[in-house]
C-alpha cells in the first residue's frame, strides 16, 4: 500500500497539518503536499477513469505532464475542473472529487466500453455514427454530448479574481532548475534585465531530488546560493508557480503565475497572466520522462521512476512497500537506490538493455537489490491497484518467465527535453539517435526580424541529459543572451558539476519487442484518451501514414496533457508500423499554451460589468450628480439626457433641443476619438484612408472626412484638423476610435510598412466640450484670454489659446447647425473646465445636453450618423456625398470597390427627408412598400428609415431614409407600415430642414 514515511520530506512542514476532503473523505496531509503526494499518503490509488473505456486510473507523474490524475477542485462559485492533482498545492479545507464515473469511482458503469474495447478501436466513431443518418440527431448526438468531457463544468460565477501584468526584459529564462539558474546568473552579471520564471513552487528542478552535487557540494546548497545571489541583483526578477505558457514572434511571451492558488480566498488574485516582451529567451525547461509500452501500464500502482522518487525524496511519501523497477536506461537505478534508502523493497530491477554496467548499476547491486538485464514485463496483475507483475525476456514474445508480488511499478522508458517553447515560434527539431529523442536543433532555432536567434535552449532542455557540462553549457547561453542584448562581461568560472556517468539507453517502445495483438491491446500510449499501441498501428495499416492525420484519428496527444508523455512513443509505433525511420515520420505541431491556462486568467478583470472596461469621461460623474440619464455608446457611458423632476425623456430632450437652438447648450463630446496622425509620409497615408484630400488642408484648418472599407463601404467620418506641417488631429466616432485606430495601424504595419507615418490615439488624453448655440461667443467671451470672433476664427478652422485661464484648442465646428465651439483641454481640466462653463453660462441660459438632443438637432441639419444612416452596405454616393469624394485623386481605400457595377447603379437607394403627411413620428427602420412581390412572394420595398424623431423645433416628425431613385422624387408620397401593420404615407423632401444655407453656424 500508499503510505506517508516516518522521516524525510524535504518540501513538506510535519508541524503543520492540512486537512482535506476527497469524495467527501476526510483525509490528512501536510503544507507543503501536492494533492497527489498527500491522496498517495493516504493509500488514495484510484483517483479517476480514462475517458473512452473508464479504465480505472491512478497517479503516473508528479508534475505538469500528468495524464491521469485529474481531479474536480473545490465547489460553488471556486469549481474548478480538470486540475492536475500533481501540481494542485494542498491546503487546509482543499475539497476535490473525482470526475468522469457514474454512480461512483469504484463501481463506475461506463466500465462496460472497455470489454467491449474490441468493437470500439481507433477510429470506430468515424465509422459507426453516420449510418443510418436518421439517427445522428435524436440517437448518437444525445449520446456523444452527455458522454463528452471529463470534469464537471461550473454553473456559478467565479468567486475569484484575476489580473493580467506586463513586463520587458532583456532576457527571460523559462525554467529554475540548475540551468536556468546559471543561465540567469550570466545574464545578470552582464547588466541585462533579467526576468526568471519557474512553473513550481520551488528552485534548483531535478538535480536537488537526483543527488547532484556542484562544486563537491549538495545541489540543494549550490541552489540556495545561486538564489541569494540573483534576489540581491536590482536587475533580476524571480518568479515561481510561473509558467511560460507560450513564445511567439518578435519575443512576446505569455506566462501564468499561480499567485492564490494556495490561499483561496486571502483577496490576492487567484492567477496572474503576465505579458511580456523579451530581446532574448532562454528555454531552461528540463525534460520528461517516458513511459513503457507494456500490458496494463495504466494500472493505478505504475508511475513514472522519477516520479516515484519525487514522491519519497520530496514528500515522504511510498507509492509501495515493494516496487519493481523497470527501464531502459540508467537513470531508473536512482529511484531504486532512493527507495532503499528509505527503507522500502526493490524485488527486481527488470532492464530492457542485454548488458548493464555503469556506477548506478553497480551501487544498486551492493545495495542488494537484483538486476535482471535483457528482462521486461509481459503484463502487469492487478485491476484497481497493481498486485504483481509477470517477467518476461525483452527479445521474445511474452512468454512468463517468472511472477514477481509487488503493489507499485517504477516504469522509465528515457527521457524527451521540453521543447515545447523552443518549437512554439518556428525552432526546428533534430533527432538524437543515441539519446532516442528530438532535441533542438542548434543551426535553425527560433529568429528574431534581423535573423538573429531569438530562443536558445539550455540544460536538459537542450539534450543535455547527465551531461557534466551542463552548467558550462548554460552558463554560455546567458552570456550570449546577454550579448544578443547589446551586453558583454568577462566569463566567470563556473563550478563543476558532478554526476555519474551513465550507460547508453536503449530504445524500448514496446515491451516485449515481440508482442503478440493480444498483449499490444493492453499497451496503452495515451492514458487519459486510451489510445493503445494496437490503434497506432492499425491506423498505419487503415493508410494513416501522416503523424498529424493518425493523430486525429486516434485522438493521441488530444487530452488536456496535449500528449506529454504519449508522443514520442506514439511516434515510435507508428515509424515501426510504416517500417520508417522517426525523422521521416516526423513531429506533431507544438502549440501554446504549454500547459491548461484557466479562462479567468485570460480575461483577467474583464467579466461582470467590467467584461469589457467602461470608460467615463472627467465629466462623468458630473453628470451622474445631475441626474442625467446614460446611454452605452461603444464603451462609454455618455448622458441620454438630463430628465428634470416629473419630466419624462422625451420632454427632456424636447426641452434641451429648444434651449440649445434659442439659447445655449453644453455638450460632453470628450468620447469623440482623436488620432494623432504625424510624420513625413502622413498626408500621403491619410489621403488614401480619406475620401477626400487631406494632404492640401492648410495648418489651422479644418475638413470633413469619410473612411470607407476596401468594399467601398462607409466606415466612419469625422473632422480632420492640420496641425503642423507634418501633423493631423483625426476625429473619429465615439465607437470608431479603437477601431479606426487599429484599421491605421494595420495598413501601415502590412501594406505601407516603408511609410514613415506614426499613429497615436489620444482619446482620453483631452476633454472635450461643446458649446452650442446663439449664446456661444458670449459666454466664451466673457470667460475671455483669446479672439473667438467670426474673422479671428471662422468657421472650420481651429486654434490654440486660453479661455478662461485653461489652456484650450478650439475647433469651430458644428454638428447641431449652430454656433459652436469644440473646445479640447487636458483630460485633468476636464471637469473644472467644464464647471466653469456651467457657472459663467447661467446668464446666457446655458443647459446641458444629452446625446439624443444631439442626434434630433444633426437630424434637422440633414448630417448623417454613422451607424443609423449606414449598416456596412452603404456607400457615400448613397447619401449625397460625393461632394467629399475627391475627382482628382488617383486611388483611396474603397475607390475600386465603388466603381463595381453593383454599387454605381442608378438604382441603389438614396438618401432623402421624409416627412408624414399627418406629422406623426415615423416608426423607425420601417420600410417603403413598393407595387407587386418579389420571387419569394413578400411584397416589394423601395426604401428603408434610417433615423426618425420628433423635432421641436419644427413641431412635427421628421425623418432620414434610403429611398430608390430619392433625390430624383421630390414631392412624391410613398407608404410605409408601422408595427401594427397599418399604412403610413410620408412624403419625399430635402434631408435638411432646418437653416439649409447654414447661416446660424456660419456667424
Amino acid at each position: 500500500m500508499s503510505t506517508r514515511l516516518a522521516k524525510g520530506g524535504r518540501l513538506i512542514d510535519r508541524s503543520a497539518q492540512a486537512e482535506f476532503t476527497f469524495d467527501g473523505r476526510r483525509m490528512k496531509g501536510f503544507v507543503g503536499d501536492t494533492l497527489a503526494a498527500a491522496l498517495l499518503a493516504n493509500d488514495q490509488m484510484l483517483v479517476g477513469r480514462s475517458f473512452k473505456y473508464h479504465r480505472p486510473r491512478g497517479v503516473v507523474a508528479s508534475g505538469v505532464e500528468e495524464p491521469n490524475a485529474l481531479v474536480n477542485l473545490g465547489s460553488g462559485p471556486r469549481l474548478e475542473p480538470n486540475q492536475r492533482t500533481t501540481t494542485t498545492e494542498l491546503f487546509d479545507g482543499l475539497e476535490a472529487t473525482s470526475q468522469n464515473h457514474w454512480p461512483s469511482l469504484d463501481f463506475d458503469v461506463g466500465v462496460l466500453n472497455n470489454y467491449v474495447s474490441r468493437f470500439l478501436p481507433a477510429g470506430f466513431y468515424y465509422k459507426t455514427f453516420i449510418h443510418p443518418r436518421a439517427a445522428w440527431k435524436h440517437l448518437f448526438e444525445p449520446i456523444i454530448r452527455q458522454s463528452a468531457g471529463l470534469g464537471r463544468a461550473p454553473k456559478d460565477r467565479d468567486a475569484d479574481r484575476y489580473e493580467q501584468a506586463y513586463a520587458y526584459c532583456d532576457v527571460l529564462v523559462a525554467g529554475g532548475g540548475i540551468a536556468g539558474l546559471q543561465a540567469a546568473l550570466a545574464a545578470g552579471r552582464a547588466g541585462a534585465r533579467v526576468i526568471v520564471m519557474e512553473q513550481t513552487p520551488h528552485w534548483g528542478g531535478r538535480a536537488v531530488v537526483d543527488g547532484v552535487t556542484i562544486g563537491g557540494k549538495p545541489a540543494a546548497d549550490w541552489v540556495e546560493a545561486t538564489l541569494t545571489q540573483l534576489a540581491k541583483m536590482e536587475n533580476v526578477t524571480l518568479r515561481a508557480r510561473c509558467m511560460v505558457a507560450g513564445v511567439y514572434d518578435h519575443g512576446y511571451v505569455l506566462a501564468d503565475e499561480r499567485v492564490a492558488d494556495h490561499t483561496p480566498g486571502d483577496g490576492r488574485p487567484k492567477h496572474r497572466l503576465w505579458r511580456i516582451r523579451a530581446t532574448r529567451i532562454i528555454s531552461a525547461t528540463g525534460a520528461i520522462e517516458r513511459p513503457l509500452a507494456f500490458a496494463g501500464n495504466d494500472i493505478p500502482g505504475v508511475m513514472l521512476a522519477s516520479a516515484v522518487r519525487d514522491y519519497v525524496v520530496n514528500w515522504a511519501v511510498s507509492p509501495g512497500d515493494r516496487t519493481v523497477v523497470v527501464t531502459n536506461n540508467d537513470d531508473a537505478y536512482r529511484t531504486a537506490i532512493a527507495l532503499k534508502e528509505a527503507g522500502l523493497e526493490v524485488p527486481v530491477i527488470l532492464d530492457a538493455r542485454a548488458r548493464v554496467t555503469g556506477a548506478l548499476p553497480e551501487m544498486a547491486r551492493a545495495m542488494g537489490i537484483r538486476v535482471e538485464a535483457g528482462k521486461g514485463i509481459a503484463k502487469v496483475k492487478g485491476a484497481k491497484r497493481v498486485t504483481g507483475v509477470a517477467v518476461c525476456l525483452q527479445a521474445g514474445e511474452g512468454s512468463v518467465l517468472e511472477e514477481i508480488a509487488c503493489d507499485a511499478i517504477a516504469m522509465s522508458g528515457g527521457w524527451s527535453p521540453v521543447v515545447h517553447l523552443w518549437s512554439h515560434c518556428g525552432g526546428k527539431l533534430v533527432w538524437d539517435d543515441a539519446q532516442a529523442h528530438f532535441r533542438p536543433n542548434p543551426d535553425a532555432p527560433p529568429r528574431t526580424f534581423d535573423g538573429s536567434e531569438m530562443v536558445i535552449a539550455a540544460g536538459s532542455a537542450d539534450g543535455l541529459l547527465a551531461d557534466a557540462g551542463l552548467l558550462e553549457a548554460a552558463d554560455a547561453a546567458g552570456r550570449r543572451a546577454a550579448k544578443a542584448s547589446g551586453l558583454k562581461h568577462s566569463k566567470v568560472a563556473v563550478p563543476a558539476l558532478e554526476i555519474p556517468a551513465e550507460a547508453a539507453m536503449e530504445p524500448s517502445w514496446v515491451m516485449p519487442q515481440g508482442a503478440p495483438p493480444a498483449l499490444r491491446m493492453k499497451m496503452w500510449l495515451d492514458y487519459q484518451n486510451d489510445v493503445k499501441v494496437s490503434d497506432v498501428q492499425l491506423a498505419a495499416r487503415e493508410g494513416y501514414e501522416s503523424v498529424e492525420h493518425t493523430k486525429r484519428y486516434t485522438t493521441l496527444g488530444m487530452a488536456t496533457d496535449q500528449g506529454k508523455l504519449s508522443n514520442i512513443n506514439g511516434l515510435a509505433v507508428l515509424s515501426q508500423a510504416l517500417n520508417e525511420e522517426i525523422p521521416q515520420v516526423g513531429t506533431t505541431t507544438f502549440r501554446p499554451p504549454y500547459a491548461p491556462v484557466t479562462l479567468g486568467a485570460l480575461a483577467g478583470e474583464a467579466r461582470g460589468e467590467i467584461f469589457q472596461p467602461l470608460r467615463r469621461t472627467p465629466m462623468h460623474g458630473w453628470h451622474e450628480a445631475k441626474g442625467a440619464y446614460l446611454e452605452p455608446v461603444g464603451l462609454w457611458r455618455r448622458p441620454y439626457c438630463y430628465p428634470r423632476t416629473g419630466e419624462t425623456h422625451e420632454q427632456a430632450v424636447h426641452r434641451e433641443v429648444t434651449n440649445t437652438r434659442s439659447a445655449l447648450g453644453l455638450l460632453d463630446a470628450s468620447t469623440l476619438g482623436k488620432l494623432i496622425v504625424k510624420g513625413p509620409d502622413a498626408g500621403k497615408f491619410l489621403d488614401m484612408l480619406y475620401t477626400g484630400v487631406m494632404s492640401t488642408l492648410p495648418v489651422g484648418k479644418c475638413r470633413y472626412g469619410l473612411m470607407c472599407n476596401e468594399q467601398g463601404f462607409l466606415s466612419d467620418d469625422g473632422v480632420v484638423a492640420r496641425i503642423d506641417e507634418d501633423t493631423w488631429l483625426c476625429h473619429t466616432t465615439s465607437g470608431g476610435a479603437d477601431r479606426i485606430h487599429a484599421w491605421m495601424e494595420d495598413w501601415l504595419q502590412c501594406e505601407w510598412w516603408d511609410w514613415q507615418v506614426y499613429v497615436a490615439n489620444v482619446t482620453e488624453h483631452y476633454a472635450q466640450v461643446a458649446v452650442v448655440g446663439p449664446n456661444a461667443r458670449k459666454l466664451l467671451e466673457k470667460l475671455g484670454g483669446m479672439d473667438v470672433s467670426k474673422e479671428a476664427l471662422p468657421f472650420m478652422t481651429w486654434a490654440d489659446g486660453s479661455l478662461g485661464n485653461f489652456p484650450v484648442r478650439v475647433y469651430r465646428i458644428s454638428f447641431s447647425g449652430e454656433l459652436s465651439y469644440e473646445i479640447a483641454v487636458p483630460a485633468s481640466m476636464g471637469l473644472a473646465f467644464w464647471e466653469r462653463l456651467v457657472e459663467a453660462g447661467q446668464e446666457f441660459g446655458l443647459m446641458p445636453y444629452g446625446t439624443e438632443a444631439l442626434h434630433v438637432m444633426r437630424a434637422e441639419k440633414g448630417f448623417i450618423m454613422i451607424g443609423d444612416e449606414t449598416d456596412g452596405t452603404v456607400i457615400p454616393q448613397d447619401l449625397n456625398l460625393g461632394w467629399a469624394i475627391s475627382k482628382k485623386k488617383a486611388d483611396y481605400l474603397g475607390k475600386r470597390g465603388q466603381e463595381r457595377p453593383y454599387l454605381a447603379s442608378p438604382d441603389r437607394w438614396r438618401l432623402v427627408g421624409l416627412e408624414s403627411l399627418d406629422g406623426s413620428v415615423l416608426p423607425d427602420g420601417a420600410y417603403a412598400v413598393a407595387p407587386g412581390v418579389n420571387a419569394n412572394g413578400q411584397g416589394n420595398t423601395e426604401g428603408r428609415i434610417t433615423s426618425t424623431y420628433y423635432s421641436p423645433t419644427l413641431k412635427r416628425g421628421i425623418a432620414m431614409g434610403l429611398v430608390k431613385h430619392g433625390p430624383e422624387r421630390m414631392g412624391e408620397t410613398i407608404e410605409f407600415t408601422n408595427p401594427g401593420g397599418q399604412r403610413v404615407k410620408a412624403r419625399i423632401v430635402d434631408p435638411v430642414f432646418y437653416d439649409k444655407d447654414g447661416e446660424k453656424q456660419n456667424v
